[in-house]
Order: structure tokens, then sequence, then C-alpha cells
């Protein structure tokens, strides 16, 4: 009973002595804040900070909010990004929630006060956000900013090269590749003859929907990524950064959506460029040096849009004729997009796709087809069974149905595009009737298409009769 009476007094002297010193500690700092001057209690504050970190094993870099409390950090809102992906909500008490809008995706991150751990490279680093009043400061540096944030972030010293040097610039990345995965893509479209006027693209396209050859569409995947990672092999061989692809085929073959998936794979926007609205070489120009790079640039249609001159017309043409040599050189002419898709003008930008889509590629200039320029050529044909098992998935969601061989027989035997089975595909939400319907579909094409080479077959044995009648 003695020994547990002596502990007790033993215990309660501790805390009597803690509790003073925490009090003292307390008058202390009230009488420096209130009788040292700001320059002087700086000045100390600044040397125990500074004997404190030579005598802890622990280090910390601070992340503000602003910098010098005016322009907003970009490593502050990189460092917010990748934390939010990183915080474990079943381990953290506080939780701060936010989000731009109402359609914007939900934000969780980090609230006051709180603290996370991230293993990098098989190093610790411990965060915590930090919001600290700064109102009663008049001499302090940030202006009217009375609140200041900052993540701050602790590591063992023997880590710092490795914190400033790799850690740092890996969340930055993350948190770029984060906010373009996020991000909502834009299309552009010309806005008189020089200008780009931008909407939100929400084209649900993508490779997995996409109705079309698997091996076909694995080879674009492939080309695409190829195309991204190689940013120093194109710079070792001198050549602007970019690719070229040409889509033809027969209208309603998705040419379209193939490049909304491209859009959606590689986080690109898209910059319709409509040919017809473009008065010069000069406009076309303007309005190509002003897109932005990692982008698609797309000439629908090219084979109509525009009657493109040729350039031996253009460069070597009648010139005894003033008024015809000024009319030209108010066109866009074939060389002008030329100098654009592969000349000097091409370097104007990086990481660029362009893409040229028509129905008849024997229409077009041989010199927009050749290596280079268009650098993979993508036939887009009618609908195959392979394509047409992607769309029922699509638009009903099953694997399988008992009415797959008859339509896949048909398929095989009639022309039909992949926006015609859509189109009947979508006329009912009861997936039997939505079958039986494109199994009527294929077989009326399938009557109409004999009827046909039945009047072409007949058509020619007369025009036999009468050149036999002749000789």
């Amino acid at each position: 009973m003695a020994s547990c009476d002596k502990a007790f007094e033993t215990y309660k002297k501790a805390i009597t002595t803690a509790a003073s010193v925490a009090a003292s500690l307390m008058l202390v700092r009230s009488v420096v804040n209130e009788l040292v001057p700001y320059e002087v209690r700086d000045m100390l504050f600044s040397s125990v900070g500074y004997l404190r970190s030579h005598m802890s094993s622990q280090h910390t870099i601070i992340i503000e909010k602003k910098n010098d409390g005016l322009t907003n950090n970009h490593i502050y809102n990189a460092v917010k990004t990748y934390l939010a992906t990183r915080i474990n909500t079943s381990m953290q008490q506080r939780l701060r929630v936010s989000s731009m809008d109402e359609n914007d995706k939900m934000m969780v991150s980090m609230a006051e006060g709180e603290e996370m751990s991230d293993v990098y490279d098989g190093t610790e680093f411990k965060w915590c956000l930090i919001c600290r009043d700064n109102s009663s400061d008049s001499n302090n540096c940030y202006g009217s900013q009375q609140e200041v944030r900052s993540f701050e972030v602790s590591f063992h010293k023997k880590h710092k090269e490795k914190a400033l040097k790799s850690y740092l610039p890996f969340i930055l990345t993350t948190a770029k590749a984060i906010k373009d995965q996020d991000r909502t893509l834009r299309i552009y479209m010309t806005e008189y003859s020089d200008e780009w006027s931008p909407i939100d693209l929400h084209h649900p396209s993508t490779f997995d929907t996409l109705a079309m050859d698997k091996r076909l569409k694995q080879s674009i995947i492939d080309d695409l990524n190829s195309f991204i990672k190689r940013k120093d092999y194109y710079k070792k061989i001198g050549k602007a950064w970019k690719r070229g692809y040409l889509l033809y085929g027969p209208p309603g073959t998705g040419k379209s959506s193939l490049i909304a998936a491209m859009a959606n794979h590689l986080r690109f926007d898209i910059y319709d460029l409509e040919l017809t609205e473009v008065k010069s070489n000069s406009d076309l120009r303007r309005l190509l040096i002003g897109m932005s790079n990692r982008c698609i640039l797309v000439v629908e249609d090219i084979d109509c849009t525009i009657e493109l001159k040729q350039r031996d017309k253009a460069e070597g043409g009648d010139k005894s004729n003033p008024t015809e040599e000024n009319k030209g050189e108010d066109k866009v002419t074939l060389s002008g997009l030329l100098n654009f898709v592969d000349g000097l003008w091409s370097t104007s930008g990086e990481e660029r796709i362009i893409v040229f889509t028509t129905n008849y590629k024997e229409r077009l200039d041989p010199a927009l087809l050749r290596p280079g320029r268009m650098d993979m050529h993508i036939h887009m044909g009618y609908c195959t069974p392979e394509a047409f098992r992607i769309l029922a998935k699509n638009y009903h969601s099953i694997d399988y149905h008992v009415t797959y061989p008859d339509i896949e027989e048909l398929i095989n035997e009639v022309t039909v595009t992949p926006a015609e089975v859509s189109e009947v595909l979508m006329r009912n939400d009861d997936t039997d009737v939505a079958l039986h319907d494109l199994i009527d579909h294929l077989k009326l094409k399938m009557k109409d298409a004999n009827v046909i080479r039945t009047e072409h077959k007949d058509a020619n044995n007369q025009l036999g009769e009468k050149k036999d009648e002749q000789r």
C-alpha cells in the first residue's frame, strides 16, 4: 500500500511539473510576442528552428498554396490532386469533400491538421495539411491574405535528394496525367475564317464499343500508343512529332466514331477543320498554328469539301491574267494544306494526329496519300458478324442469342453498314423484337439486291442480243 501511495505521489509531482513547465512556456511566448520586436522575434524563432533542424533526423518541405502570398502555386495544386488518389478514407478521421459544380466528380482530400503517409520507391513520406491564421500579424508578407494553407511533407534527412529530384517530379507528372484523364475534352470548329470556336465533347465512343475487326482495332490502338511514347525518337530522326491517318470507306461505316474513340483513348481535343469556311492559305495557316499540342486535326470528306487546286496548276498556270492569279491566291490550295501536313509549318506543334476521311479514296490526289502524310490507311468496311456482335452488346447487353446464326449468315451475304444495323437495333428495347426486326431488314435488303442483279442481268442479255442482231 505504501509503494502505491509513493508511486501516486511521484506521478502527481510529474503532472504538476509538466503543467508548470507548459504554463511557463506559454507565459514566455506571450511576453516575447508582446515585448520583443517582430524582427528580433523572427530572428530568435529562426535560430531555434535552425538548431532543431540540425539536431533532428527528420526534414520537412513546405509547399504553400500561394507563391509569396499572391499567385497560385502549381506544385500545391499538383500535390492536392495526387494525394486525393492516395488517401485511405477508412483511416482518415476527417475528410474534405468538394466539387466544381453539380456535374463535376466528387473529390475527397485531407482536412486541416490531418496526416497521411505515402510510400515512394521504398521510402515513407508523411504529409500534413496546415492551415494557419495570419490575420493577427500586421507585418506578414501575404498582403490581405488571412489564412495560409500549405502541405508539409516530412521524411528522413538522408532522403532529401530523392524527395526534391525524384518524388516531387513524380507527383507533378502523376497529377498532370490525372487531370488530363479527368478533364472534359473539347471539339473546336472554325468560326469566321481564321478562328476556332470550342464546345465540350461528350462523344461516348471508345475502342471497346467500336464495331470493327478486332485485329484492325488493336493495330490502331498499338499505333497510337507507340506514337505518344516516341517524342525522343521523332526528335532524334529530325521529324515533326505527328501522325497521319486516312479513314476511307462507304458512308455509315463508323469513321466519325473511330475519331471520337481515338480522342477518348488519347485524351486529345479535336479540331474539326471545315475547309469550305477557310478563304485563303494565309487564313488556313493562322488556324493551324492556333491549334494546341496533343490534339487531333480532322478534315472530313476531303475529296468533296473543297476543290483543292493541283500544285502544278497553282504554281505553273497562266500568269498572264493578273485577275486569275489574284483569285488563286485567295483560295486554299493543295500546296497550302500539304505545307502544314509535312512541310515547314508541320513543326509548329507537337504530339498531333492528323485525320482525313473520304468515301472515295480513288478520287484523292496521290500527293495526299504518300507515306509521311497519311502514315496509316484504314479501310472502314461494311458490317461483319464480329462487328454485329459488338453492336448487339452495346445496345442490348447480350453476348449471344438464338438468332445470331441466321443474322450472321445474312450479314455475310448482304452489304449493310454498321450504322444501318445500329438504327434497327435501337428501334426497340425488347431484344427479341429488335433482333427479329434486323433479320427482316436484312432479308429485305437481300431481296432488293437480287432484284437489282436480275435487272442488270436482263439488261446485259438484251444488250448482247442487240449486238448479235447488228452483226
